[in-house]
């Protein structure tokens, strides 16, 4: 029984310490990362917008020869 009973403290002290080693580890992006990691987000909400347009350009004409205007 009491074997049980470490195992049930240890692991919460496990991932509280490896929570803590993962948060020394990890540091701030400089104001130069900050700004590269924005211009590849931007830039992928335009790619995916451009392609969501194309898409629905192209599935108009389709669906109205399909449906036939109705």
């Amino acid at each position: 029984m009491s074997d049980k009973i470490k195992e049930f403290i240890e692991i919460p002290q496990q991932f509280v310490r490896e929570g803590n080693q993962f948060l020394t580890r990890c540091s701030k992006p400089s104001y130069k990362e900050y700004t590269q990691i924005c211009r590849a987000v931007a830039v992928g909400f335009a790619v995916m917008g451009l392609i969501g347009y194309f898409v629905k350009l192209i599935h108009i004409p389709i669906n109205n020869i399909l449906v036939g205007g109705a």
